[in-house]
């Protein structure tokens, strides 16, 4: 599930121990992971001529950030920093940029030399959205709706800490419910009014916990524009994963539901330049969250829905219009990568649509900014380097890097070699899998390796540049890491990622013993020394193969996974997953076999070997039990075990000093195990 188990675009790069620095200088190490630069790009000048990005570094020792923004002239490859003064910049209309800072928005109209103020009342503000003429701003801030600490429902007990609830999404992956919801308020710059258009609404917009400035797009006639929200409260938000996207009319001050009777996600909406068409990602199946994302389009004049890859046999994670509004550009998962790719809007109804393959390679275009003349600009990584800007001909798939933040550092390094082997399973089906070799790998030695079990379940298992679980760093360790695309990953046809719900323990956790099996096979590999590592339901993947791996391994490493699914159903928030995937509630009649077959807990039994298991205090997803479960029955069996525990972390770890924790026990650990 991507919004349970895997984020690419928004984990924190991953830290190793200190010793680790000792090896070699052209290897990875984690000091030299952390002061890598981490590419954005932010937006295309309108005459096609320049590229905006954002570079950011971290330092771990402080924990505090720095951004620099920069502007690359695409017609002789020139870089020249520009500055908002420390803002944030919100986004760029004609010749016009506008940024905001604490309670203010300023305008630039000379390409961010100097700034003027505009607008002084943002206190409170998460996001800022301008509109095309400039005339109006909205933005949007939480308010208080349903209080649900004691301080606020009772005045005389300011010391309280008391919280009430009466239905469920009384949490939300790391934060309980207060009351506040965020709310879309409108400006009129000219007037100074400001009006609440969700008014008493118990809704979000953004939608928590994830959703940002994608989640809202202005009309370019300024006339109104289109919110993301699911309007549904309690057990229904638990429930559901239907949202809607809502257009409000600047003129008439009401609000429509484009998009009612559509009962899965609908999200990132987009219009075209010219204001005819609007485009959005679409899921057909309310509860469904992994679904088929589809990108549709409507004609906003007759109100027309053209789903555009309804026949491509994929799924789409973002996406951009063409300058011209005929066609859509989008990134998605392809054969173990991800790739770009196009559509055209159909000019009559009798006109099919096709979708075109643009690139192929082994990278991952993560990110799809924008059309510069005849380019695409898009954000690039694979295994061996993070991400950075490219430009794609999308008539031959050409592209030239545009940005070069890292290259003076891989430059001077070592790259592992990642091979992508095609593995027969024993019910007929063909398991590509990537290997990951370290730098100086040799054929006539042998190597400790690892078998790598990704989230999701359901997310790609990909050429990308991991902020946490980085093959690069692994393999730098002198690790052979094996990375099996098995049932469940998008990128090798519906069916293929669908055939994992409601069967998380059948023929996934056999393809990574087929996988595990056949690359075992190699001289190279030392069978005396692997280990099973993974998070969220690769951590579940661990915790079932601990019981099932036949000694196979001889260390499992499980962070955030699920351990018994029965009180993992009865804690975790967002319950549309479980009943999909795993088929209901744990009182259903009949019960869902997932409860027996597939519960890890079950085979408990069978543990026999070393496992140090990873737990986040404030995830409301895998909840803390789930790993205290996992660690005092190891115990209990008299298994070798360490628990991590991570107080102030979610789902994921986003402080860089847990980070560098995180990684020295994670290779502590390897190192105590597989000697």
């Amino acid at each position: 599930m991507k919004s349970i188990f895997f984020r690419r675009q928004f984990m924190p790069l991953l830290l190793a121990c200190c010793s680790m620095a000792a090896t070699a200088q052209n290897r990875m190490t984690p000091e030299t992971l952390w002061g890598l630069h981490r590419v954005s790009g932010n937006s295309i000048s309108k005459d096609g001529r320049f590229v905006y990005y954002s570079s950011k570094t971290v330092n771990w020792k402080t924990e505090k950030s720095t951004v620099h923004q920069y502007r690359i002239n695409l017609e002789d490859g020139s870089r020249t920093e520009w500055t908002a003064e420390g803002r944030t910049i919100t986004q760029r209309y004609g010749n016009a940029w506008y940024s905001f800072s604490d309670n203010f928005l300023y305008q630039s109209t000379d390409s961010g030399n100097t700034w003027k103020e505009i607008y002084s009342g943002l206190q409170g503000a998460e996001n800022v959205w301008v509109s095309p003429n400039g005339k109006y701003v909205a933005f949007s801030k939480d308010v208080m709706i349903k209080p649900a600490n004691g301080t606020d429902i009772y005045s005389d007990l300011p010391n309280t800490t008391a919280k009430i609830y009466t239905d469920l999404n009384y949490r939300h992956w790391d934060a309980w419910d207060d009351g506040k919801y965020s709310h879309i308020f409108v400006v009129s710059l000219k007037e100074g009014t400001v009006k609440d258009i969700m008014e008493d609404e118990a809704y979000d917009c953004p939608q928590k916990p994830f959703g940002g400035a994608e989640d809202l797009a202005w009309s370019p006639d300024s006339k109104g524009f289109v919110y993301v929200c699911k309007k549904k409260a309690g057990k229904e938000y638990a429930l559901s994963t239907n949202t809607d996207l809502f257009f409000y009319s600047m003129n008439t001050g009401t609000t429509s539901n484009w998009t009612e009777g559509r009962m899965g996600y609908d999200t990132q909406p987009l219009f075209t330049e010219d204001g005819r068409r609007i485009a959005w990602l679409s899921m057909s199946r309310d509860g469904y969250e992994a679904d088929k994302n589809d990108v549709v389009m409507m004609d906003v004049a007759t109100k027309k829905v053209i789903n555009l890859t309804s026949k491509w046999d994929g799924t789409a994670e973002s996406f951009i219009w063409s300058n011209t509004g005929d066609r859509v550009y989008f990134n998605a998962p392809f054969e173990g990568t991800v790739q770009l790719f196009d559509a055209e809007v159909p000019r009559t109804d009798r006109d099919k649509v096709v979708v075109n393959n643009l690139t192929k390679g082994k990278y991952d275009i993560n990110g799809v900014i924008g059309q510069a003349g005849g380019e695409i600009i898009v954000s690039r990584c694979d295994m061996n380097h993070a991400s950075e800007l490219f430009a794609v001909k999308p008539k031959y798939g050409d592209m030239r890097q545009l940005t070069h933040e890292n290259d003076q550092v891989y430059q001077k390094m070592e790259m592992s070699k990642t091979e992508l082997k095609s593995i027969q399973t024993p019910d007929g089906a063909t398991l590509r899998t990537w290997i990951i070799y370290p730098p100086d790998f040799d054929p006539k030695k042998k190597y400790p390796t690892l078998l790598y079990c990704q989230g999701g379940p359901q997310s790609p298992l990909s050429q990308f540049y991991s902020v946490r679980w980085n093959f690069q760093l692994m393999a730098a360790q002198g690790y052979i890491v094996v990375a099996p695309n098995r049932r469940g990953m998008p990128g090798w046809g519906v069916q293929w990622n669908e055939a994992i719900s409601k069967d998380w323990g059948g023929l996934a956790i056999q393809d990574y013993l087929t996988a595990i099996d056949e690359v075992s096979k190699a001289s190279y590999v030392d069978k005396n020394r692997m280990g099973c590592v993974g998070a969220s339901y690769g951590g579940y993947s661990v915790f079932m193969l601990a019981g099932v791996h036949n000694n196979r391994f001889k260390s499992f490493i499980a962070h955030d996974g699920l351990f018994d699914l029965k009180s993992w159903y009865g804690t975790t928030e967002e319950l549309w997953f479980a009943n999909w995937d795993i088929g209901g509630p744990y009182w259903k009649q009949p019960a869902p076999a997932s409860y027996e077959k597939f519960n890890p807990i079950n085979f408990v039994n069978k543990w026999n070997t070393p496992i140090m298991i990873v737990q986040g205090g404030l995830d409301y997803r895998v909840p803390l039990e789930q790993g205290l479960e996992a660690f005092q029955a190891a115990r209990l069996h008299n298994v070798k075990a360490k628990l991590l525990y991570l107080p102030n972390e979610n789902h994921w770890v986003l402080h860089p000093q847990n980070g560098i924790a995180w990684q020295r026990e994670f290779f502590k650990w390897l190192d105590e195990t597989l000697k």
